[in-house]
Parts: C-alpha cells; sequence; structure tokens
C-alpha cells in the first residue's frame, strides 16, 4: 500500500460527461471559469489567447477565484490534447490532472505533488488545497452532470477571517 505524505496528495472523482469536455472545462478560459474562477487569463508569448482556444504547454496563466482577493500566477507544464493536463500551482507545486475513459464515466484523477515539507506549506498548500480540491472537483461534477454550481459566488465571504478554512463552499 502506499503510504501518505505531506508532499503530495491525489484526489479522484468518477464524472458522467464526455472526456472531451472535461479536458475543454480544465485547458480553456471559457472553460475554466464555468466551474473554478472568477477570471482567467491565458498567454502564449506575451500575447492573451482566445477564449476558448486550448492551452499549449508553456503558457503562463493568472487566475482570479470568487471570494478571495488573491491571484495565481503559474505556468502550462504539458498538455496532451486529450487527457492530461499538468500545471504548477501554490509557488513550487505542480498539479496534473488525468482523465480516463471508464464505462459509463470519466475517472479525473488529481495530483498535487513537490509541495513544500515546512509547517506554514502544510497547513496552506497541502491541508488548505487538498480540502479546496476536493469541493472543487465535487463542483465540477455538479456542474456538467446537472448544470448546477455549488460555489458562492453572491455572498462576499472575503470579510470573513478564517473564510477559505471553514466555508465548504469557497
Amino acid at each position: 500500500m502506499r503510504k501518505l505524505a505531506w508532499n503530495s496528495f491525489t484526489k479522484k472523482i468518477h464524472i458522467k460527461a464526455p472526456i472531451e469536455l472535461l479536458y475543454q472545462s480544465w485547458t480553456t478560459e471559457e472553460g475554466i471559469c464555468s466551474w473554478f474562477l472568477r477570471n482567467a487569463i491565458y498567454e502564449r508569448e506575451g500575447t492573451r489567447i482566445a477564449k476558448d482556444s486550448l492551452i499549449q504547454e508553456g503558457d503562463l496563466y493568472t487566475w482570479k477565484w470568487h471570494n478571495w482577493d488573491g491571484e495565481e500566477k503559474g505556468k502550462i507544464i504539458k498538455v496532451n490534447g486529450t487527457d492530461l493536463v499538468q500545471f504548477s500551482f501554490a509557488g513550487a507545486g505542480v498539479v496534473t490532472v488525468t482523465l480516463e475513459q471508464k464505462e459509463n464515466a470519466v475517472l479525473l484523477s488529481l495530483t498535487q505533488s513537490n509541495i513544500p515539507l515546512d509547517e506554514k506549506s502544510k497547513l496552506e498548500i497541502f491541508y488548505g488545497c487538498s480540502n479546496g480540491w476536493t469541493f472543487w472537483l465535487a463542483n465540477l461534477k455538479a456542474y456538467l452532470e446537472h448544470g448546477i454550481l455549488l460555489n458562492e459566488t453572491e455572498i462576499d465571504l472575503r470579510g470573513f477571517e478564517l473564510a477559505g478554512y471553514e466555508f465548504v463552499n469557497m
């Protein structure tokens, strides 16, 4: 049995949707903003790419969420056009998303790795991102299978000091 460790985690979920739609939900600005982000900008060689264009290796991104004033900047490390996307995330970390067609659903696996082992990273990245990805993958499933979003977009949660740790639909 593989042991749990502080430097990475994996989250998995079955989603009943076409694999192509799942891939586009991760690899286009339009797709990723439909279920995950308030705003996303992808740039290739200094030029913003179209909202419906697939990202490519080397593209840079800037992401902004609802209910959080910060932003995440990173780089697309790897994409294959069908079932894999990998990007830098949370400083030194890497997120890898794979899609595998099963009988009547797609198995989405998300691994966040290269998490630093200091106490702050254990709390904010391992604990925080692990909880966050659990919610966001459930949100993606709800959106693609039932057309609903579970994340809060109408109530401003930024005034709650521990909102990111207490609200399950941040």
